[in-house]
């Protein structure tokens, strides 16, 4: 059941980026106003994605370039939540960008391009193809772990859906026969990440989270225990109304999400 409305009492907005805020870096509307407009009205505004190729400055630097100011305490990634499942000081074989490659780093886990490891890593990465696909499946198969950053199908660009993580761990998993741990969005280490990084807890009322997956961001809240709204201008289209997940408020995009919570 989805419904129009708003999130009028929300203190904490959690906000997806691919697909509410941007598709590739281009703004959906005019979303650095919305985000300036619940700050001015005393709203905390943090961001929570599922895409682990950008480092934590690159993706600020694509929020400044729209105009939205975020410190890096207000991202959480699931590059940092692959990151958290993982001990400091051993290695990891990677296929992954970045965005993981610096998780890992800040974690003390060393990526390593040959010899045993501990764990094979798989986030979104372009550099996908046979050899790489035998190298990490191999990997995984002999450490007996394979961790997936996230399993999204598909990424929303303004062209359309792109293959997302979830497809590369998809072929891993089925190349090394080993059952993936996921880390991101809906999944347990990034709600733990989310709670420690922003400072709530599950349940609480005043914590609304913005997403366009209701597989996703819509499983993630109710895992939370917290209100989802769903934006239509990513990867879930307008007509689609067939959902596993409760969707507390619907809106086209996410100024119009906003506009109405604060009228």
């Amino acid at each position: 059941m989805t419904a129009a409305g708003s999130f009028p009492a929300a203190q904490l907005w959690i906000v997806d980026l691919d697909g509410v805020i941007w598709l590739t870096g281009e703004p959906i509307g005019d979303v650095s106003s919305a985000i300036t407009a619940l700050r001015s009205h005393g709203r905390r505004v943090v961001f929570a994605t599922n895409n682990s190729a950008p480092t934590t400055e690159e993706l600020r630097a694509r929020l400044e370039r729209i105009g939205i100011d975020a410190p890096a305490e207000d991202l959480a990634t699931s590059a940092a939540a692959a990151a958290s499942l993982l001990s400091p000081g051993r290695p990891v074989r990677v296929l992954a960008g970045a965005g993981v490659l610096e998780a890992l780093e800040a974690r003390g886990v060393k990526a390593a391009d040959h010899g045993a490891v501990d764990a094979a890593v798989v986030g979104w990465s372009r550099a996908f193809d046979f050899d790489t696909l035998s190298d990490i499946a191999a990997a995984a198969r002999a450490s007996g772990r394979l961790i997936g950053t996230n399993q999204d199908p598909t990424h929303p660009t303004p062209d359309g859906l792109v293959p997302g993580s979830g497809a590369l761990l998809a072929a891993v998993a089925t190349a090394s026969g080993v059952v993936p741990e996921i880390a991101g969005k809906p999944h347990q280490p990034m709600a733990d990440l989310m709670m420690d990084r922003f400072g709530f807890h599950a349940g609480d009322p005043s914590v609304v989270v913005v997403g366009d997956q209701p597989g996703t961001d819509g499983a993630l809240a109710v895992r939370l225990s917290v209100p989802f709204g769903l934006v239509d201008s990513g990867v879930t289209p307008a007509g689609a109304d067939n959902f596993e997940q409760p969707v507390t408020v619907r809106a086209p995009d996410f100024v119009t999400l906003v506009a109405r919570s604060l009228a």
